[in-house]
């Protein structure tokens, strides 16, 4: 495999880390209502499991409600059952017509459990970030023993990998960074 191609499946999988770990910060709640938070939830329909997205709409009225009116009434209660069976720990408000959700503020103790939390998570996606760089590195190495890679273009591809590596692990403070002010603003 050719030194550019290495450098950019490597880059790829950097992104991909750092798109995980995005989509990981998003399920996060951080103390105002989200549709997101409810991205996971599948509800009992004609039944199959399908996800909450596909048989009612979400919105957010305010910072602290989500409301969730299915497509059709019948779904209220499988929806709502749902919804209490989530690891969320919100119980819904069914008025027959749609169900509403608040979101209690978050408790300093909660506040620090979620940023211990998304900073696993940023962990993990920088462990991902370093096996990527690692296993990139050692293909280029590889390459200098049996394809004869110039040595020097090989160092260079090194010190470019590790450009890249270091702006993704910079990403991913930032991304931490931000969610972290999020969760632990009151």
């Amino acid at each position: 495999m050719e030194i550019k191609e290495l450098i950019a499946k490597a880059t790829a999988n950097m992104e991909k880390a750092v798109e995980y770990l995005d989509e990981q910060l998003s399920h996060v709640r951080a103390g105002k209502a989200s549709p997101k938070l409810l991205d996971g939830i599948m509800v009992m329909y004609y039944g199959n499991a399908t996800p909450l997205t596909q048989v009612a709409s979400i919105n957010t009225p305010d910072a602290k409600t989500i409301v969730v009116t299915p497509w059709e009434r019948s779904l209220i209660k499988d929806i709502e059952k749902a919804i209490m069976d989530s690891p969320l720990g919100i119980t819904p408000e069914n008025n027959g017509e749609l169900i509403r959700l608040g979101l209690p503020p978050l408790t300093e103790e909660r506040r620090r459990q979620l940023v211990k939390q998304i900073k696993g998570d940023a962990e993990d996606a920088k462990v991902s970030v370093r096996n990527a760089r690692r296993d990139a590195i050692d293909a280029i190495k590889k390459s200098v023993k049996t394809d004869g890679t110039p040595e020097d273009v090989a160092k260079d591809a090194e010190a470019e990998m590790q450009k890249v590596h270091d702006r993704y692990i910079k990403k991913i403070d930032e991304l931490f960074a931000e969610k972290e002010k999020e969760i632990m603003t009151v």
